[in-house]
């Protein structure tokens, strides 16, 4: 039973109503979500990268999780690194080549409930014009009517491994890490 009820929380669509009820449309609050990167640079520093302000909503299935879907979508250029020719380098054929309108999606695939309050989001990654099957470990935040705007709002974090070679990203490697620790935290409303 609470396995049921977080994946109901999980992705971020349960209203406390066990009523039978079709797919409810939740979106992220881009001001409260955000995906924070990092990498090893010559086994002297972690270096970090930040990206904030993007996309997403949530198709929640109350009465079947496992049929609910969760999508995203970012700018590859809306980065923050804190250091403007750090990212232009990025931005720069060396990695992504990024135009204005590229984007980073990722659309969930399955979920695996793991715990009262932890689940794995598997799905597809596309970035660099590469997509591959990711695993996100999520934990649910907290779940509740948002206290200044009065509807249901749902949080949680999720972490991630990437190989950055395996989305044609992998310059200089192993000099700056192959690998890149991603944590992400957002924040979601049900839709009007």
């Amino acid at each position: 039973m609470k396995n049921l009820m977080f994946a109901t929380a999980l992705v971020l669509g349960a209203t406390g109503s066990t009523a039978a009820m079709a797919a409810e449309k939740y979106t992220l609050d881009p001001s409260h979500s955000q995906v924070v990167f990092n990498y090893e640079h010559l086994g002297f520093s972690t270096t970090y990268g930040v990206f904030s302000g993007f996309d997403g909503e949530i198709m929640f299935d109350q009465e079947d999780p496992a049929a609910s879907s969760v999508s995203v979508s970012m700018p590859v250029m809306s980065m923050f690194t804190g250091w403007e020719q750090r990212k232009d380098h990025f931005m720069s054929g060396d990695f992504f080549g990024a135009q204005e309108g590229d984007m980073i999606t990722f659309t969930s695939t399955g979920i695996e409930v793991t715990g009262e309050d932890t689940a794995l989001i598997t799905g597809d990654l596309t970035m660099n014009d590469v997509t591959k099957s990711v695993v996100l470990d999520a934990k649910l935040n907290q779940m509740g009517d948002h206290p200044q705007e009065g509807k249901p709002w749902a949080g949680f974090d999720a972490t991630t491994t990437l190989v950055r070679s395996d989305f044609n990203l992998g310059a200089f490697a192993p000099y700056v890490s192959d690998e890149v620790q991603v944590m992400i935290s957002i924040e979601a409303m049900k839709a009007e």
